[in-house]
């Protein structure tokens, strides 16, 4: 995906570059006013037609063409900013070349976004050099005269650069920084000079755009007498909006969107009318989250419902406007869904009419909407939509039979903002499986590729089905609702129906094909941000039960609510009960390699969970890959290795959510979890790694409890039990630690191999080395970790604890401090927590330490996470999370 966003990236910036040289040797060649406007209108055509087809790289050519149609059409010489208000944070505008290239992309295309933008982080660097403190109350900076002195000379200085930077890729560009917005004192008394905007004049901005210049706007506003006063950027832009009623209102930070509290995931799209009361009363909404969504909200209701608000990262601003995937977190009104099973709970009137101007089939004449409705009366059936009819879906599902999709009508505002995939997933909440046909030369032909699990096209028709995976039984389905009549005799058999060079010449002239892979093509769409994660009971299954991280894991397991232990295997302790786990009564067996495929063939668990020593459990996941081979279902369990074993296979996916992402995780079925050392010490390196000095790679010193020495067998208990006692003990230290494995430990070569993943293209290395001490100590659990990195600049300690802020904000199980962790911060905690955030006197080497309990989040916990992302509960299921 990086790799598809930065080519258009890199070729539009060569574009407008070389466009704005040859707009100016074409002007120097110019004779004539006629000459003149010949040539600029030829060379603003090419420039169109070369930057669209840039476009297509990152979404299909229809999507494209479709938002560029609908983004022209907004604006008129009457109304000239129709478009879009985009807002930029102060922070996005220390990338001012990656943000000219992407307005004057817009520019180029004949589009005229309103840019606001503020200048928070330059203010505040420039007065705390002056030697003022910035001052908030309510978090609204108190504005005295000598700050806002500053701020109208930051204000202009960031005005100027962006609009000479527009100048310089041939973009004309208008700087505004007064004349716009009229303000009343906030609270003279508690504020300062803060304004609250009163008045928004739009004919600046819309003289700008007539005049073929974009408007760029600052955020400071004048009193009736003249006073200048300082208003908060996020709310200028509103207000600016609320007048201009654009389309589009943009907000760029540097973090790309927002961010699921509990997940720490980005937020795909926020349907304000279905979602915004549940949104309101998560746990996780608080604060700036909960300010944000109010402040969207009390915007939305004063626009039209075709307006949005998407929260993005520059780099991403094509992408979120001309594909229907999006890049950052969209924000819309909506509508609230309805399901009705009778034509008069919608309105037959209203239903008529939708049907008349939509269905490709009554327009081409081939149906009539009485035939349409006529036809609803045959079987049941369930009319899905939202209040306006944007978006009208028919499913006609007989008892015992497959539902149909038997009509998905959508206007351009349901396409456009998302109603269409809202109504299709309420669909899809309802039916677990489906059929529908489309046109060969429907316009959204992508959409339908995107939701299903195969389709099969002949005479000019797809047929599309999702939640059905066997050949056979498609076929077997389609014969059974041809010939009852429920979709035209034309599918069979499935499979194309001439060899390709035959097909070419029937007399349809399309070809038949089919597909079954479900294709990831441009134009995936967004879902709901309130998704509920499953609370299906599942069965899991552990091997290897008597350390001390299996013990630590039945006693997780015993709090989750929906995950069960079914069967426990030590060969030590078989015949035993288990008494770490509560739920219910589980006995140890001993599972053999044969017990273990054939569970798996007969579906007895949903997971397995291997805590068994290095080296030890291939015959165990091979059993399970035998299994698996020969389930009927065709389904196959997850399994999570808490060993070394896989951790440096392709084909598994490492299991470290706060860095390698959810989603791999989510879809795979073979995860090795990281080791305990081998996490912390990743955690504590990945901030940095742009700041990495090649050839000077870092160091940490690890030191960790005895319980992750592992454990050997003990003496029995009265009744016989064999008991598990640690391999190393308190006593054998004599209150020291002691080295081991000085170089070559394995969890060196783990962080470092799944490290270079991360490393930025800038950083000048093709992969990391990581220096790896370990020490065992007299306490029980707890690692603490103290990290050594060279630097390739010189860097403040405050900007390398900005940087741990900046990675981990929104991961619930990451804690930071500013003072270095100790051992109760660490010992019996589920999460990884960091601080003592220190940089040498010469600014060239960063110390960090980072602590983790090694048999929770170095093992059992961070094992719960994978499981519960792998099975599709919310991550943090059974964990507790403070």
């Amino acid at each position: 995906m990086h790799a598809i966003s930065r080519v258009p990236k890199l070729s539009l910036r060569s574009a407008l570059r070389a466009s704005a040289v040859s707009g100016t040797r074409a002007a120097a060649r110019r004779s004539n006013v006629v000459a003149v406007r010949t040539l600029s209108s030829a060379s603003a055509q090419s420039d169109r037609d070369t930057i669209t087809r840039l476009l297509y790289s990152i979404g299909t050519k229809r999507e494209v063409e479709r938002y560029l149609r609908i983004f022209s059409s907004s604006s008129d010489a009457s109304h000239p900013a129709k478009f879009a208000v985009i807002k930029v944070g102060g922070a996005v505008l220390d990338q001012v070349e990656e943000l000219a290239t992407n307005l004057s992309f817009l520019y180029r295309v004949g589009l005229y976004p309103v840019v606001l933008h503020g200048a928070g982080p330059q203010l505040n660097s420039i007065i705390e050099s002056a030697g003022v403190i910035p001052d908030y109350i309510d978090g609204i900076r108190v504005t005295d005269a000598k700050t806002l002195q500053i701020a109208r000379r930051v204000f202009l200085d960031e005005n100027l650069k962006l609009v000479a930077a527009l100048e310089k890729l041939g973009t004309r560009a208008r700087p505004i920084t007064s004349g716009v917005f009229s303000a009343d004192y906030l609270d003279k008394d508690k504020y300062g000079l803060v304004g609250k905007i009163t008045k928004v004049d739009k004919r600046p901005i819309e003289a700008s755009i007539r005049a073929g210049a974009l408007p760029i706007l600052t955020s400071l506003a004048e009193s009736d007498a003249g006073q200048i006063l300082n208003v908060n950027a996020d709310i200028a832009a509103g207000e600016l909006a609320k007048e201009l009623e654009p389309l589009k209102i943009v907000f760029l930070n540097d973090k790309g969107g927002m961010f699921h509290g509990v997940t720490g995931e980005k937020l795909d799209v926020i349907n304000l009318d279905e979602e915004y009361d549940d949104l309101m009363k998560q746990s996780w909404v608080k604060y700036g989250t909960k300010l944000k969504l109010r402040e969207f909200k009390e915007l939305l209701d004063h626009l039209p419902r075709s307006s949005s608000v998407a929260v993005i990262s520059v780099d991403s601003l094509q992408r979120e406007l001309f594909t229907d995937s999006g890049a950052g977190t969209l924000i819309r009104r909506g509508y609230k869904l309805f399901r009705h099973k009778t034509i008069d709970s919608v309105g037959a009137d209203r239903l008529r009419q939708v049907i008349n101007d939509r269905d490709p089939d009554v327009l081409s004449g081939e149906e009539s909407v009485t035939g349409v409705l006529n036809a609803l009366k045959e079987t049941p059936y369930t009319i899905y939509g939202d209040e306006p009819l944007d978006v009208v879906a028919i499913v006609s599902h007989p008892e015992g039979e497959v539902p149909i999709l038997t009509k998905l009508l959508a206007s351009r505002n349901g396409v456009m903002n998302g109603i269409v995939d809202n109504v299709f997933n309420a669909i899809k909440k309802d039916h677990r499986r489906l059929f529908w046909t489309a046109r060969a030369d429907d316009e959204n032909r992508a959409w339908h590729f995107e939701r299903a699990d195969g389709s099969f096209t002949r005479a000019g028709k797809s047929l599309f089905w999702y939640g059905v995976q066997d050949v056979k039984e498609v076929e077997k389905i389609i014969q059974g609702i041809e010939e009852k009549g429920r979709i035209p005799r034309t599918y069979l058999p499935v499979g194309p129906s001439a060899p390709p060079h035959k097909a070419a010449n029937a007399a349809s002239g399309v070809r038949s094909y089919s597909t079954w892979a479900n294709r990831r093509v441009p134009g995936s769409t967004r879902g709901y941000a309130t998704a509920a994660p499953s609370t299906e009971q599942k069965r899991l299954a552990l091997i290897g039960a008597r350390g001390f991280t299996g013990q630590t894991l039945t006693t997780l397991l015993s709090e989750h609510p929906y995950l069960n232990l079914t069967h426990v295997s030590s060969r030590q302790l078989a015949g035993y009960p288990l008494t770490t786990y509560t739920k219910a009564p589980v006995t140890f067996s001993d599972l053999s390699v044969q017990d273990v495929e054939r569970m798996e063939k007969d579906g007895e668990v949903d997971a397995w969970v291997m805590a068994l020593p290095n080296g030890v459990c291939k015959p165990f996941v091979d059993a399970v890959d035998r299994g698996t081979a020969e389930r009927k279902d065709g389904k196959g369990s997850v399994i999570v290795d808490l060993s070394a074993d896989y951790r440096f296979e392709d084909g598994w996916t490492y299991g470290l959510p706060e860095l390698y992402g959810r989603d791999a995780i989510r879809t795979s079925k073979r995860i090795s979890n990281p080791g305990c050392y081998a996490t912390s010490s990743q955690l504590l390196v990945a901030p940095l790694l742009k700041h990495i000095k090649p050839e000077a790679w870092p160091t940490v010193f690890g030191v960790s409890g005895y319980s992750g020495a592992g454990t050997v067998t003990g003496p029995t208990d009265p009744d016989g039990r064999p008991t598990t006692v640690p391999k190393v003990t308190a006593e054998s230290l004599h209150g020291a630690i002691r080295p081991y494995a000085l170089t070559d430990h394995i969890h060196e070569r783990e962080a470092g191999r799944h490290l270079s993943r991360l490393l930025p293209p800038s950083a000048g290395v093709s992969g990391v080395k990581l220096a790896f001490v370990p020490s065992v100590a007299p306490w029980f659990s707890g690692i603490i970790s103290v990290l050594s990195m060279p630097l390739n600049g010189k860097v403040a300690a405050r900007d390398v604890r900005a940087l741990y802020e900046e990675r981990y904000a929104g991961e619930k199980l990451v804690r930071i401090k500013n003072e270095v962790p100790t051992l109760p911060d660490i010992e019996n905690q589920h999460g990884w927590t960091v601080g003592g955030f220190q940089v040498h006197s010469e600014g060239d080497r960063a110390v960090v330490v980072g602590g983790l309990d090694n048999l929770l989040k170095g093992a059992a916990t961070q094992c719960l996470q994978n499981l519960n992302l792998a099975l599709g509960y919310d991550e943090f299921a059974g964990i507790p999370v403070a």
